[in-house]
């Protein structure tokens, strides 16, 4: 039952989406960066060189970078391998035994994390399910959070409405985030326009990091962490 392939498809554009409900401005002093299950098992069942991967890989280089530069935490989810019956739970019943330890829990080579980058060990579609995320944004006194990543309708989606019911403004990437097809993302991105959050480009994205970046104090002195 592991990942099945997955066939290319164009991307979404913002233009095919509702309209924001919220007139909520992503602020650098208030956001969080979240790369979401970028790791070598999920990203293996796309085509690297077509879209939808062609576009969301270097997109979510991008906003990283901005993020860096604007002294926002970045944070990965992580799914660990080789995880015991009692952990993986009836997760199982979908997806089967999951990961492997080795290369399958590797997060792709231009998204490796550094030093400064926080993980988060992540066992159910929520980054919020199971883990101290929302306690990790409250550390930093983060109350935005940005979405990047795989799958859009499962873990992307259910994460940002689990940041919308912590009072965590979700803002999730169009254009940042990949899918198992393009109906699936489209859903993913229509329903968390309409319900729990925002919907951006990277180009909006990095331009309100940049303009918001003056009034982040950076975070010299941020650690790894691996949870």
């Amino acid at each position: 039952m592991a990942i099945p392939a997955i066939s290319p498809y164009s991307m979404p554009t913002r233009d095919e989406l509702p309209d924001a409900r919220v007139e909520w401005d992503l602020d650098a002093s208030r956001s969080v960066l979240l790369i979401h299950d970028m790791q070598k098992y999920f990203i293996d069942a796309y085509q690297s060189d077509v879209e939808p991967l062609s576009v969301v890989v270097p997109n979510i280089v991008r906003i990283r970078e901005a993020c860096k530069a604007a002294g926002v935490p970045v944070v990965y989810t992580m799914q660990p391998g080789d995880q015991h019956p009692s952990r993986r739970g009836i997760l199982a019943d979908f997806w089967g035994t999951g990961l492997t330890t080795g290369r399958d829990t590797e997060v792709i080579d231009e998204l490796t994390p550094d030093l400064s980058d926080i993980q988060v060990t992540k066992w159910r579609y929520s980054a919020f399910q199971r883990t101290d995320f929302r306690q990790l944004l409250a550390h930093y006194g983060r109350d935005q959070l940005i979405v990047t990543g795989v799958y859009a309708h499962m873990g992307c989606m259910l994460s940002a409405a689990d940041a919308f019911m912590s009072d965590v403004a979700p803002f999730m990437v169009v254009d940042g985030t990949a899918d198992f097809s393009r109906d699936e993302h489209v859903m993913a991105l229509d329903y968390v326009a309409k319900r729990v959050g925002r919907v951006e480009t990277t180009g909006a994205v990095i331009e309100a990091l940049e303009a918001t970046a003056h009034r982040n104090v950076p975070h010299n002195e941020q650690l790894a962490v691996t949870r």
